[in-house]
């Protein structure tokens, strides 16, 4: 059987810490320069060899993003960068321009070559074009039905990558010149500023200043706006059609999304990997309700002529949790945790774990804190102050804590039945 890899996005150092910690198989970056993700934290040199280190020692691999459509002037640059990518270790660099392909054959000749999706793969034929250029994977285009994915897997042997999760873009595979054309930042150098996501109205030309809404409610005009791409469900689907790498996007998202997504993923795969199927697919998915997202949608997996990718909606939803806190270190002997804030909590707040360990979804009441100065505290405000607590909850270091931030769910009967039933399984084990 192929192996197959959860890919996670690391939009700086700590994400990636975090993609690695839930259950990443691989992670992809972008250096400062040459990736379409500019507003991302992205890595410097530096730090680019230390994600090596990181991912190498954990048995994982990690990608670089050198995806830019490229101008003339770029190529003086390019050579030097695809070698200092060789040279540390890079397990392969994803490219879209030919012209930048054919520099990091030359200039790079052991580094791997994976098509970005921004080349836009939707057929047989091209994917096997690139591999007789020496292309190890293609990114296939987010178009792609499941069934012509498995024809292009009959047709050619080689590795295919998907998208399975995270926003879409109106364009073509995200080729637009939208942003460029409203406000000067190229979305093909990684500089979208999202007006597809903005509202618009319509005004006719003898009607100058009669601004005429063209939407489905009183906000406005949503009609470029693209719903979030949501496969779990079809993870099986999809490594029947060939695919081996199940990419999530996100460079520019939260930490406590690219935490939970890599975590409900993880698990998925895995139970298709020791079941058959999924076992838990509807607890996956509430996890994934929880984080911030726009309507979710199967986009063209199911269907090559779906209409229902475009969010009428707009704005996005919130989520129901907060990220309060992520664990520093837990000591098993006194159960003491030590944890940097993120997000305000207080003493007796129902306080949910999220963790690639079987105590992943317990809830607890959070006890009496301690401050960085020893000091008993019941109100943690202070952003990154670290703090020390007893766990009844074992933990481990890159766990992160969330919270309700509808609290009132857990002042119901209902919610705080259902903590004392946690807490009494727990206790129990």
């Amino acid at each position: 059987m192929q192996k197959l890899e959860i890919l996670a996005p690391a939009g700086n150092i700590q994400k990636l810490k975090i993609a690695l910690h839930f259950g990443a198989d691989a992670v992809y970056l972008g250096g400062k320069d040459f990736s379409l993700r500019s507003f991302a934290g992205n890595f410097s040199r530096d730090e680019m060899i230390e994600a090596v280190k990181l991912c190498h020692e954990r048995g994982k691999k990690i990608y670089t993003a050198v995806n830019i459509f490229a101008r003339n002037d770029d190529f003086s640059a390019i050579p030097e960068y695809f070698r200092f990518l060789q040279d540390i270790g890079v397990d392969a660099a994803i490219v879209s321009d030919i012209g930048v392909f054919e520099a990091a054959k030359k200039h790079a000749p052991k580094l791997a070559i994976h098509i970005s999706t921004q080349a836009n793969t939707l057929n047989k034929y091209t994917a096997k074009f690139w591999k007789e250029l020496g292309a190890q994977r293609v990114i296939l285009g987010r178009e792609l039905s499941i069934k012509e994915i498995s024809e292009i897997r009959d047709y050619i042997d080689m590795e295919l990558e998907a998208f399975v999760h995270g926003a879409m873009c109106v364009a073509y595979s995200g080729r637009c010149y939208l942003s460029e054309y409203l406000t000067g930042r190229d979305g093909n150098r990684g500089e979208c500023v999202q007006p597809c996501r903005w509202k618009y109205y319509l005004m006719e030309e003898k009607r100058p200043g009669e601004f005429l809404p063209a939407h489905e409610d009183e906000r406005g005009s949503y009609i470029m706006s693209s719903k979030d791409l949501n496969l779990l469900p079809y993870l099986k689907e999809l490594i029947e059609s060939g695919v081996s790498s199940f990419k999530i996007e996100g460079r520019m998202k939260s930490e406590y999304y690219v935490a939970a997504v890599t975590n409900a993923y993880r698990r998925a795969l895995n139970e298709i990997q020791s079941k058959g199927l999924i076992i838990n697919t509807d607890k996956y998915l509430r996890e994934l309700e929880k984080i911030s997202h726009r309507e979710y949608t199967a986009a063209y997996a199911l269907d090559r002529h779906n209409q229902s990718t475009i969010s009428s909606k707009g704005k996005e939803s919130k989520g129901s949790m907060e990220f309060c806190a992520v664990v520093l270190n837990y000591d098993e002997d006194s159960c003491l945790a030590t944890v940097e804030m993120r997000n305000r909590f207080k003493t007796d707040e129902p306080i949910e774990v999220l963790s690639p360990s079987g105590f992943n979804g317990t809830v607890f009441h959070m006890p009496i804190m301690k401050n960085r100065e020893g000091e008993e505290i019941t109100d943690a405000k202070i952003v990154q102050d670290i703090l020390t607590f007893k766990s009844p909850v074992p933990l481990l270091k890159g766990d992160i804590l969330i919270k309700d931030m509808n609290l009132s769910t857990y002042g119901s009967k209902r919610g705080k039945k259902e903590i004392d039933r946690k807490s009494t399984r727990l206790n129990s084990s």
